[in-house]
């Protein structure tokens, strides 16, 4: 099976916002990127993932100002990890079992170095060669 490590968007790509910026700023930041995801850092260090599930569950649902809600406030914390070595099938579990669409994924001594969603599963799978 195919190491997680082989589909992952590595962290040179990642883009990132502070935790103080408004969820608005960032939400035009995922929409003009067409991401569903952006992560968040304090010092430069990444510390949660804002995902367009906490967008639609956290603020949305709850009634708040998109506007005075800091991402921060509705961030996902701590980011689920998986190793660069397990497969995408070990992916797809871990994220049934936690019930999220994004894992942060591990190098050498569990630093991060990318990231895995539901999407990018999708598009292994729908480039298996049919029988």
């Amino acid at each position: 099976m195919v190491p997680v490590k082989s589909f992952m968007v590595p962290a040179e790509k990642f883009i990132t916002v502070d935790r103080d910026v408004n969820v608005r700023k960032a939400a035009e930041i995922m929409r003009d990127n067409g991401i569903g995801s952006i992560f968040i850092t304090r010092d430069g260090k990444i510390i949660g993932i804002l995902t367009d599930t906490d967008l639609l569950r956290r603020l949305v649902a709850a009634g708040l100002d998109p506007t005075q809600t800091t991402v921060e406030q509705i961030m996902s914390a701590p980011i689920k990890i998986i190793d660069e070595n397990k497969t995408l099938l070990d992916a797809n579990d871990v994220m049934a079992k936690e019930h999220v669409r994004h894992l942060g994924v591990s190098g050498q001594e569990g630093k991060l170095v990318g990231m895995i969603s539901v999407r990018d599963l999708v598009v292994f799978l729908t480039n298996l060669p049919r029988k």
